[in-house]
């Protein structure tokens, strides 16, 4: 099946209805219901099925209907289970408590899954946060470190790593892209704190005086919980799901044809929800099913829209210059707007064709030609890195901003959310590009340079500020 580039409408249409409906005035209370998101994504995406199934391109439906249950039911199973958990007690909502949040988001990530660090941080966060009021940049750094960047060390991380270890590369090689791991994790963190300083400093007095009067201190409400996070884990890392090479290949046995994976997703929900404590998760989190029903409306219209899109990527991508750098750029792009799970291992099945040692994931004894290392290693920072550019690019973006909405927190828009991605973390990502991906010692230096102005800038906002207790102090000075 050829798709022409007209075939990739619908996908651009999806995207522009969750970036412009919202900020049409006519329809924006009408967008708001989960109802109207689901129409539109049906009514874009299901004409696209139609027209794979038509075309003899049945397959591509399915893969694309069982990777989206796949996914709802990843991000169900961790949304319950860590509606039922609760950080008890509250800290002064200070920069430095904030950053110590998201920096033990962005190392547990990687061991949790970014959507389990998400879910299970943001309530704590915000309710911090909870006499401030300025917060959004909190939920926006909470998305970029916590909910994408954290996860790059290991497979269980995020889903795009997870493909890669489905397809032979070993659990442990994430381990070596620790060092762009770190760069970019603790320049962003910088990056927040100096933030925080500045909407620190801009707060009600009042505001920060009872914050720092309602302080109790730190315990966990909902404990069995973790439990069921942990059947989740050992689900994602060692439960099969439904195996359409083999069912597709005709030898595929009766137990190939159940999806266990998502049964124990199921379980782990359930029991989560039947057995965990109600006081916590109704009264205390304030949960409801609004954010997980927004993620599934929409992205199931994404899922669909998204076929013929990759398609014509797979067309185009012989005549596209590839090397490690344009590697990073067409995965990290199209992650941002396409998914970053099937963008990734539409790049991994591109590497796997041209040369280069040494390969990774190689198996000739199962015709598994491998990656070139080097291109594997862009592919993985584009994919994971890059999902954090729009709220669709990973799972966990717009369930992380639902959450926020729901506790009355006005996060930004579509495109208002690209705007703080590009002043703050795609800089990050040119100076990580620079410094360990570019060869030569002139883009190296680049690099440094680019990094020490972004930490200056940092610098510039944590201290230009006079915050609420040295005002408070320079009037008891007086």
């Amino acid at each position: 099946m050829v798709v022409e580039w007209w075939g990739i409408i619908p996908f651009v249409v999806m995207l522009a209805s969750i970036a412009v409906l919202p900020l049409v005035p006519a329809v924006e209370h009408t967008w708001e219901r989960n109802s109207t998101k689901l129409a539109v994504a049906l009514v874009l995406g299901v004409p696209v099925a139609i027209w794979f199934l038509a075309s003899g391109a049945g397959s591509s439906v399915v893969h694309a209907l069982v990777e989206y249950f796949q996914f709802i039911m990843l991000l169900l199973a961790l949304f319950v289970v860590s509606g039922g958990i609760f950080l008890t007690g509250d800290i002064r909502a200070t920069p430095r408590n904030n950053t110590i949040f998201l920096a033990v988001g962005g190392l547990i990530a990687s061991f949790i899954g970014t959507t389990g660090a998400a879910m299970l941080l943001i309530r704590p966060l915000l309710n911090t946060n909870r006499e401030r009021k300025h917060r959004v940049h909190t939920v926006v750094f909470t998305i970029l470190i916590v909910a994408n960047c954290g996860g790059l060390l290991t497979p269980l991380g995020d889903p795009p790593l997870f493909l890669g270890f489905l397809r032979g590369v070993p659990f442990e090689w994430t381990f070596n892209l620790f060092p762009e791991w770190l760069f970019v994790n603790a320049m962003l963190l910088a990056t927040y704190y100096g933030l925080d300083r500045r909407a620190y400093a801009r707060e009600d007095a009042a505001a920060i005086t009872l914050d720092d009067t309602q302080q109790t201190p730190l315990g966990i409400a909902g404990k069995i919980n973790f439990v069921f996070f942990a059947m989740v884990i050992l689900a994602v890392a060692f439960v099969p799901s439904i195996d359409l090479h083999a069912i597709e290949g005709g030898h595929a046995a009766w137990y190939q044809f159940v999806p266990w994976r998502e049964l124990a997703f199921a379980t782990a929900a359930a029991l989560s929800f039947l057995l965990g404590n109600k006081e916590v998760r109704f009264h205390l989190n304030q949960f409801t099913w609004t954010p997980i029903l927004e993620v599934a409306a929409l992205f199931i219209g994404i899922f669909l829209t998204m076929m013929p899109a990759l398609k014509y990527l797979a067309q185009v991508a012989p005549s596209l210059p590839l090397n490690k750098i344009t590697f990073f750029v067409f995965s990290g792009g199209l992650s941002a707007v396409l998914d970053n799970a099937p963008t990734y291992v539409t790049f991994f099945e591109m590497a796997a064709q041209l040369p280069g040692d040494p390969r990774i994931a190689a198996n000739p004894a199962l015709g598994m030609p491998g990656v070139p290392e080097g291109h594997l290693v862009a592919i993985s920072l584009g994919s994971v890195f890059c999902g954090a550019i729009t709220y669709i690019g990973n799972g966990p973006n717009f369930m992380t901003k639902a959450v926020a909405d729901a506790a009355g927190v006005t996060m930004p828009t579509f495109g208002g959310y690209v705007v703080w991605t590009f002043m703050y973390l795609v800089p990050t990502l040119v100076a990580m590009v620079l410094i360990f991906l570019a060869e030569g010692w002139l883009w190296t230096v680049l690099g440094v340079g680019l990094a020490i102005g972004l930490l200056a800038r940092a610098v510039w906002l944590a201290r230009s500020h006079v915050h609420p207790t040295e005002r408070v102090d320079a009037g008891a000075d007086r």
